[in-house]
């Protein structure tokens, strides 16, 4: 059989299936974007043609990670707002975006984001900023599965667009898609929050959203405050604001949950909706911890995001899979409420799942799209590699993430993004943010 590509003799393949396998000395075989064998490097050597071979003797071969809530451009509001809650946060960053956050700076934001995701292991990010079509179109450039669309408020927002024009994106935005191009990513409309759009608003989106097929990424119950504020300005918690605007049972995506209440969860469970935990960005303005074990048994999908830059300083998945796992630990004072293999999961086919991808990403089996990265074991802090999940979680970081692919497309070689040239990137973010 001949293929595109060969990526031959990991010393360990995660597949991040639902038994979470894990594969010794085997080799993956990819044309045209997606996997079509998967075998030991005995087999597929007897078996396969390449036309390319990348050698990963002593790596990890893995699934890319999703990132499940993110604000890429926000890269160039790094430490912008520190040392506050929420709604500190908000008053600081709202103020800097409207100086710095034009179409250019949200492109060259979400460029620079983007490099940053692709080098710590990050292949598809669920990104949530204003001017998407910029977002996007910077994100796409570095190469990664950008998933974005408009985002929503009921008043204007510090991007200016009234409700009208909001919603002329949301009806253009599939050929907006169409037109940048990139790596397939699904339909997507983004309501910031229910405190920040009335139930109407929710409810007409969610009609916009279904007509195309797609899905609902919104902010909902991040600290206490914005559950209190949400009930005394709409009568309603904010997952019950999802419920009567008839977009809860769309299976969206929520973005932190924190403070989900019982009722909350298992209207959340019964819809088969997401939580994207963010625990860093969490713990920094000090939301709450959320008790994503008690989400899981509810039967909540929990998949695992960075937040902005602004709030958690960087896009590292792998610093937020060691908080996932520790800070569950905590809260449930068990030291085995979570597996490392659960962990995992949630940071690759549980976040692709969410996002109504998981026929195609998330995992290493034949037929998916080949997001996959390469972890280089031959370090110290790796040494010896007895559970490779658990190297993963607790000791791997993002500087061993040595080679990347989205769908197929090689983007990160030998720790270097191929399509940009960063040094021209760096200066030209520090440019734009000291104008």
């Amino acid at each position: 059989m001949k293929v595109d590509l060969l990526l031959r003799n990991a010393r360990t393949v995660l597949v991040c299936d639902d038994e979470s396998q894990v594969l010794s000395d085997a080799s993956v075989a990819i044309t045209d974007s997606v996997i079509v064998a998967i075998g030991s490097v005995t087999d597929l050597d007897a078996q396969v043609v390449a036309e390319r071979v990348v050698e990963l003797d002593g790596h990890i071969l893995m699934p890319g990670l999703v990132n499940l809530h993110t604000h890429l451009p926000m890269t160039l509001l790094r430490g912008v707002a520190e040392n506050v809650d929420l709604q500190g946060f908000l008053e600081l960053v709202w103020a800097e975006e409207a100086r710095v956050m034009d179409p250019v700076g949200v492109e060259l934001g979400a460029r620079l984001g983007a490099v940053e995701a692709l080098l710590a292991g990050t292949t598809t990010a669920l990104d949530m900023y204003f001017h998407p079509e910029a977002a996007h179109r910077g994100a796409v450039a570095a190469g990664l599965r950008h998933v974005i669309g408009p985002v929503f408020f009921s008043f204007p927002g510090p991007d200016g667009l009234s409700w009208e024009q909001r919603r002329e994106l949301a009806a253009s935005w599939a050929g907006t898609l169409e037109e940048i191009g990139g790596p397939f990513v699904p339909f997507v409309l983004m309501p910031h929050a229910p405190l920040t759009v009335e139930v109407e608003h929710l409810r007409e989106l969610g009609e916009i959203a279904r007509a195309h097929g797609g899905i609902i990424n919104t902010h909902c119950s991040e600290n206490d405050e914005e559950n209190t504020q949400t009930i005394a300005s709409r009568g309603l918690r904010p997952v019950d604001c999802l419920v009567a605007a008839d977009v809860l049972p769309m299976a969206p995506v929520l973005a932190h949950g924190v403070r989900l209440d019982a009722g909350d969860r298992r209207k959340v469970a019964e819809n088969n909706a997401a939580v994207a935990h963010c625990p860093g960005s969490n713990l920094k303005l000090a939301s709450g911890a959320a008790d994503v074990v008690g989400y899981r048994a509810d039967g909540i999908r929990v998949g695992l995001g960075t937040d902005g830059c602004s709030t958690s300083n960087d896009l590292d998945m792998f610093a937020v899979m060691r908080l996932a796992a520790n800070l569950a630990r905590l809260v449930r004072n068990d030291p085995a409420a979570i597996s490392a293999a659960d962990v995992v999961r949630m940071a690759t086919l549980e976040g692709a799942r969410a996002i109504g991808m998981g026929d195609r990403i998330g995992s290493i089996e034949v037929g998916k799209e080949a997001d996959l990265i390469a972890i280089d074991t031959r370090v110290p802090h790796l040494t010896p590699l007895r559970d490779p999940h658990t190297s993963v979680v607790f000791s791997a970081g993002r500087s061993d993430v040595r080679h990347v692919w989205v769908a197929g497309d090689q983007v990160v070689v030998d720790r270097v993004p191929v399509r940009i040239d960063v040094p021209e990137l760096l200066a030209a973010a520090d440019a734009r943010v000291n104008a």
